[in-house]
């Protein structure tokens, strides 16, 4: 497997991240590298949950997805299997802070050959998720 990992400084709780993730309607607005949004079908925030949901890029092209939640720990967590191609999953961790939280994002591929010939994608890709997630925490209140 590779994996691409990552971690950012947010300075709010871990209970105001997690609340940009676990609802939709927040989820939605930063999901997705710049230029992109989202139009989710489905959206079951649970442990086994499906999340089916369609990304709209910024040249009108439209990426079909569909994941599912594999683990869920409020405040601390999650794990997504993405099912659609390419296959990989990320595991999300808050970790508690002096001046708010450590989000750690790890994406693990399925296969290295696409893994590799995606790199240069996806590493640009989840730093504007990142930092998208930390601009809706920053502006919705720290949690609202």
């Amino acid at each position: 497997m590779s994996t691409f990992k990552t971690s950012r400084s947010f300075s709010a709780p871990p209970e105001a991240v997690f609340a940009a993730f676990s609802s939709p309607e927040r989820l939605a607005r930063w999901w997705g590298p710049d230029g992109f949004s989202n139009t989710f079908e489905n959206f079951e925030f649970k442990s086994g949950g499906v999340w089916r949901f369609t990304m709209h890029g910024p040249d009108g092209s439209n990426y079909l997805n569909e994941a599912s939640f594999a683990s869920i720990e409020p405040n601390r967590g999650v794990v997504v299997k993405h099912l659609s191609q390419p296959h990989f999953t990320l595991s999300i961790s808050l970790e508690p802070t002096a001046t708010g939280t450590t989000v750690t994002w790890a994406q693990a591929f399925e296969s290295p050959e696409v893994a590799a010939s995606i790199k240069h994608i996806v590493e640009p890709a989840n730093e504007q998720n990142l930092s998208r997630w930390q601009a809706e925490v920053a502006e919705n209140g720290r949690g609202a």
